[in-house]
């Protein structure tokens, strides 16, 4: 055999190799996250199975064996849970997007604890109702918070996601690389881009765009270890549909942009040669109003009993610090575009507005700062130490909901702003934002808080307005309370 022969031979082999590398890779990574979720559950459901039985013991009176401690009280172990999440799909790494992680988690819990009651063999008892409904709480809220610790160590160490090559590098594809980079909880992690050999301009063009590196071209592509390539529209991938079968990755996603319109929940229908996208606005449905009040009336009752003692102590402090009424009303923006007073603790002068008027007057950053966010970091206003602490933490906001109570806002919805923050959004947006009750907490808050622009805020309030489902609230009002703790983007 001749040199050239060699070394033809040895490209081959090695183009037959890559692929078994990737696809080795592949499978160890995705053991690895499986096998992290899953201690991740276990280590929930074994901190949720002990503090029920610990609960329960304190309460009837009884000591708790070692058994009960380590498996719960229940009939079945609390353990019995994880092949019920396995089956439902909770240890893949991509896939379901975190709101339906949670619609899932609670479902298997469902069925964990139907489980319990049948073999009980007769009517229960009214304790072990009150067992079961204490265990689907504590398990669905121990689940959440681990799974996402375990998420965040994960993607920390670039382990979460499958490693994702983009086909393009367009402005679609940038905008798309640029989703994947800042939300990679939703499974995919871009490594690069793999450009159109019909558009040679692509390669200069992805050197414009988020720092991915341009991998070559995709009918040449050769050791790239990439699981899922991504098509930035329906044009790119109907050019390359004669070689999908060929193409060295597991998956192959159409990634198509459709401006302003819902992708959650979303049915797909097929219509002959055309693919029907089922579009519900479920958030305008008159039922869904009427659950989403039920469960603000409820869910805000009980925090106001709970939270009025705090509530108190803070007013107690502001008025020391600065004496006068330590709860103000301001006007802003409510559905339908009336206007609704929504309360707050006081954490500024005042004399607030003649000190916002002055730094402004004198301080061009700062006037800069405040037409971009209308907020600042360093704001005069604010009454120093506690007033700080309580926007950082947004304990100043606990008095709405006495708004979210009386009707005024929900507990999760876009949030209320005055009327000159609105000017700053378009009509037709304005329109959509108005159309449906202003909330406590949102997606924004959860994401951005006060880092996001007015684009940011748009983009996160519209998504939340066209994707609105009872387990999108519930995933937006558990994702506050960390997001509230660590002040992420709190001005």
């Amino acid at each position: 055999m001749d040199t050239t022969e060699t070394v033809a031979t040895a490209i081959e082999l090695s183009g037959r190799a890559a692929p078994d590398r990737a696809a080795r890779r592949a499978r160890s990574r995705c053991a690895l996250v499986a096998a992290a979720l899953i201690l991740g559950d276990a280590a929930a459901a074994l901190a949720a199975g002990a503090a029920l039985a610990l609960g329960w013991a304190a309460l009837s009176g009884t000591p708790v064996g070692r058994t009960a401690l380590l498996a719960g009280p229940l009939p079945l172990p609390v353990f019995c849970v994880l092949p019920i999440f396995a089956a439902l799909g909770l240890y893949a790494v991509y896939g379901p997007s975190p709101p339906e992680r949670l619609r899932l988690r609670a479902l298997g819990v469902a069925v964990y604890l139907i489980g319990c009651l049948l073999v009980t063999g007769a009517a229960p008892a009214a304790p072990l109702l009150g067992q079961v409904a204490a265990a689907g709480l504590l398990l669905v809220l121990a689940g959440f918070y681990g799974e996402a610790a375990v998420r965040a160590v994960l993607i920390r160490r670039a382990a979460w996601g499958a490693p994702t090559v983009i086909v393009g590098a367009d402005a679609h594809a940038q905008a798309l690389a640029r989703t994947l980079l800042a939300q990679p909880e939703l499974g995919l992690r871009p490594i690069g881009y793999l450009t159109d050999p019909a558009r040679p301009a692509d390669a200069a063009t992805a050197r414009t765009g988020p720092p991915l590196p341009h991998l070559g071209r995709l009918d040449a592509v050769c050791g790239v270890a990439a699981e899922v390539a991504v098509f930035a529209s329906c044009a790119d991938l109907a050019q390359h549909e004669g070689r999908l079968g060929r193409l060295p990755f597991g998956r192959v996603v159409l990634a198509q942009q459709i401006q302003d319109l819902q992708n959650m929940w979303m049915q797909v229908r097929p219509l002959g040669d055309a693919i029907g996208l089922e579009i519900r606005r479920e958030l305008y449905r008159p039922r869904n109003l009427l659950l989403k009040r039920l469960l603000d009336g409820v869910l805000a009752g009980i925090g106001l009993i709970l939270l009025l003692p705090l509530i108190a102590v803070l007013a107690g402090a502001i008025r020391w610090i600065d004496p006068g009424s330590p709860f103000y009303a301001q006007v802003r923006v409510g559905r339908h575009g009336h206007p609704i007073r929504v309360w707050k603790l006081r954490t500024m002068y005042r004399d607030a507005e003649e000190r916002l008027t002055k730094h402004l007057a004198t301080d061009p950053a700062a006037a800069a700062e405040w037409a971009r966010f209308f907020k600042l970091r360093d704001d005069p206003r604010v009454l120093p130490g506690l007033g700080r602490l309580l926007r950082r933490t947004s304990l100043d906001e606990l008095p709405q909901l006495w708004n979210v109570l009386r009707g005024d806002m929900s507990l999760v919805g876009p949030r209320p702003f005055p009327a000159y923050h609105m000017d700053g959004f378009e009509p037709a947006f304005r329109a959509l934002r108005t159309s449906v009750p202003p909330g406590l907490t949102g997606l924004w808050q959860i994401s951005a808080r006060s880092d996001g622009d007015l684009a940011v805020q748009r983009s996160q309030d519209g998504y939340y307005i066209r994707n609105w489902s009872l387990w999108l609230d519930l995933y937006i009002l558990l994702a506050t309370i960390p997001a509230v703790l660590c002040a992420r983007g709190a001005r």
